[in-house]
């Protein structure tokens, strides 16, 4: 009997030890499910946004804040969030921040991993799949709207008006019939076309005349060059803004609106609205940057090989834009005004020789540079190919065309 109760009480105890066993591992499991489930939390920048405000509101631990960005730190400054850029935090069951990811721009995105006791940061490049688009179409209001509107084919529209910048005035020049194609990367992620990558060649009818650009890489460095292998680009660009009409051209006895007698105009006046951008048509040096009598407020730059511009009867110049400071083509120097003599806003542009006039209009200029005579085989294979796809690029239609290959 009093074994059969010992016994009793030894098998109650291990009862109670195994429950105690079974409840304390049924716990750890609950306590690894709370801390392995995992959520995600995507958003975009908004206006004001900073990691604080993202971070107040989930209710996330304002230390994991600070040790994100000091992981950061030297890689990106998360201090300063662009709006319209995407992110993504994963948060574990204690919310706490697993993994943060913020795309930087539209190549590369920032990494955050929880790592140990702390936070491991790396910036990622974009993997993205490239295709090769065709694009086509015949002008029927503008270029822009041509091709399309959205963000993607605005920067294209962009790039074929830079391409053939220093032949063709975008704003003035082209006609309704203008036909274009363009050969371009697509860049897709996950299948979804995200935007273009380079143009490899392209072509542009206006006017009934026939231009061709193609992408070539010469001496490290890619360019566009025509189909005889000279770089499209010159020293001076066609216009120095766009504008809406030339109110008075190169003329040796013109008749002065103001002055009311017959002189010299040593320059083209384009007529556009007050503050409307005026840009460096040539690479130089800033040699005067003030106020100048009839000009007004005035830019004048020194190029090579004697050259100088001048742009007149500006409302501002731009901010930096002083004796010897270096300017780049395309550069603003100034907002067009009407200071000094004019009777309505516009710009006076001048080009100078060596002290001579010369007619903007009429400057013959010459090539910067051209292909090689050893890479011209290889430069005429590629535009012996990008001819006939270019030619298989339908244009008839006014509504534009794109087709993947």
């Amino acid at each position: 009997m009093k074994k059969t109760l010992i016994l009793i009480v030894v098998l109650s105890v291990l009862v109670v030890a195994l429950g105690l066993s079974l409840k304390t591992g049924t716990q750890h499991k609950e306590d690894n499910r709370e801390q392995n489930s995992y959520k995600q939390i995507r958003g975009t920048i908004r206006d004001g946004d900073t990691l604080f405000t993202i971070f107040k509101k989930y209710k996330l631990e304002l230390n994991e804040l600070f040790e994100i960005r000091d992981s950061s730190a030297g890689i990106h400054d998360l201090s300063k969030l662009c709006a319209g850029r995407p992110y993504r935090m994963t948060i574990d069951g204690n919310n706490r921040v697993n993994s943060f990811v913020y795309f930087v721009d539209d190549d590369s995105f920032l990494n955050v991993v929880r790592s140990g006791s702390g936070f491991h940061t790396e910036k990622v490049a974009i993997d993205y799949e490239v295709r090769i688009r065709h694009i086509g179409g015949t002008i029927k209001d503008n270029l822009i709207s041509s091709i399309g509107e959205d963000r993607e084919d605005t920067l294209l529209a962009m790039e074929v008006s830079d391409i053939f910048s220093w032949d063709i005035d975008f704003t003035t020049d082209i006609r309704e019939g203008d036909t274009f194609r363009i050969i371009a990367e697509g860049m897709y992620l996950n299948g979804e076309f995200k935007k273009y990558g380079d143009i490899l060649s392209v072509e542009f009818v206006n006017n009934g005349e026939l231009y061709r650009a193609y992408r070539f890489e010469n001496g490290g460095e890619a360019d566009y060059y025509d189909p005889l292998g000279r770089s499209v680009r010159r020293a001076f660009l066609k216009a120095p803004l766009n504008f809406k009409r030339i109110s008075s051209y190169f003329s040796k006895n013109r008749f002065h609106p103001i002055l009311k007698r017959h002189r010299p105009h040593h320059g083209v006046d384009y007529a556009a609205p007050r503050g409307t951008p005026v840009s460096a048509t040539g690479k130089g040096t800033v040699v005067f940057a003030g106020r100048r009598g009839a000009y007004g407020k005035l830019v004048i730059l020194k190029h090579k090989n004697g050259y100088r511009t001048y742009y007149g009867h500006l409302s501002r110049i731009a901010k930096g834009v002083r004796r010897e400071v270096g300017i780049d083509q395309g550069q603003l120097v100034g907002y067009v005004g009407k200071t000094g003599l004019a009777t309505g806003p516009h710009l006076h542009y001048e080009m100078r020789v060596r002290g001579g006039y010369v007619n903007p209009l009429g400057l013959k200029q010459p090539y910067e540079k051209t292909i090689p005579e050893k890479r011209m085989a290889e430069f005429m294979d590629v535009t012996r190919k990008m001819n006939r796809d270019l030619a298989s690029i339908p244009v008839s239609a006014p509504v534009y065309a794109k087709k993947d290959l």
